[in-house]
């Protein structure tokens, strides 16, 4: 009677599963399985309509976009990964500092909690106009409040410099990050039984001991959790540095979303935009495996 059941139940977890496998192989697996063959072909704008002329050509596509001490490609993965580290390490804290007041309770705590959750709400195309309109160099938001307090004698070029537009796009993606990485922490910190603090009290742990010896260690994988999707959400980033600087100005601000976009729809040469994406695709893949084994290893350790 017990294997009858256990039978039936894994029938129908099959069953409920079988339209999520089918989803996944038609719109995520197929697309992907096309796309690396793309890559290993030579179709641009003069071959995209005729098969016949679509040859094999193996890695060229991926040792042409790393060739060069001035490859494109390297200097966009530069980037990601100065955007994507530089984003999370300020959405982490600013978000843990976020999450640690707003688990207190008191007086007007929603509603300040609901005001910071905005910035997740917008659109990122309408979060990237707006920033791009507070760093403009005539009329900006940002110009006139450092003007104001003398912090600077001219507006400065924030889109239009190499570094300072790295900076711009960088605080753009903090502001729209930081609620993420907040409720997630606040979901991990009410998991933490208040005895254990009242126990801490009384033993005469301070603030900071009751942070780094309960909190953290209690929440770790929370924040491991947070922090792995933050790279993954703010290495594939697109829309935002789109609408905000399109790579520019002088590739200063070029990430491997944009690039690919570039390389397969404004240039027209869509083997080497598959490439790009395979990267990309690539190095989230180990970013993944990576927090997969290291949820499996807490796993047998607990």
């Amino acid at each position: 009677m017990k294997k009858r059941k256990i039978q039936s139940g894994t029938k129908a977890g099959i069953i409920f599963a079988l339209p999520a496998a089918i989803y996944m192989l038609v719109f995520v697996g197929y697309p992907m399985i096309q796309n690396i063959i793309l890559s290993f072909k030579n179709v641009d704008v003069y071959t995209f309509a005729d098969e016949t002329a679509q040859s094999f050509v193996g890695l060229s596509n991926y040792i042409e976009l790393f060739a060069g001490s001035e490859s494109i490609l390297g200097k966009s993965i530069a980037n990601t990964l100065i955007f994507t580290v530089a984003s999370i390490f300020f959405q982490f804290f600013i978000g843990f500092g976020l999450a640690l007041l707003f688990s207190k309770k008191f007086k007007g705590c929603s509603f300040f909690r609901g005001v910071t959750m905005i910035s997740w709400l917008l659109p990122v195309t309408v979060a990237g106009l707006l920033f791009k309109f507070m760093f403009a160099t005539k009329g900006g938001i940002i110009n006139q409040l450092f003007m104001s307090l003398h912090l600077i004698d001219q507006p400065l070029e924030w889109l239009l410099e190499p570094g300072l537009a790295m900076i711009a796009i960088v605080v753009a993606n903090i502001w729209i990050g930081i609620p993420f990485n907040m409720m997630l922490l606040i979901t991990g910190l009410t998991t933490i039984p208040e005895e254990i603090y009242e126990s801490s009290r009384l033993d005469g742990a301070g603030k900071l001991q009751t942070l780094f010896k309960i909190t953290i260690p209690m929440i770790k994988p929370a924040i491991m959790s947070v922090l792995t999707l933050g790279f993954v959400y703010t290495f594939k980033v697109f829309d935002l540095v789109w609408v905000m600087t399109k790579g520019g100005p002088v590739n200063a601000t070029e990430l491997v979303s944009t690039y690919a976009y570039k390389l397969s729809f404004e240039e027209f040469q869509f083997s080497k935009g598959a490439a790009s994406a395979n990267v990309l695709f690539l190095i989230l893949l180990v970013v993944g495996l990576f927090y997969i084994k290291l949820i499996n290893d807490e796993d047998e350790v607990m």
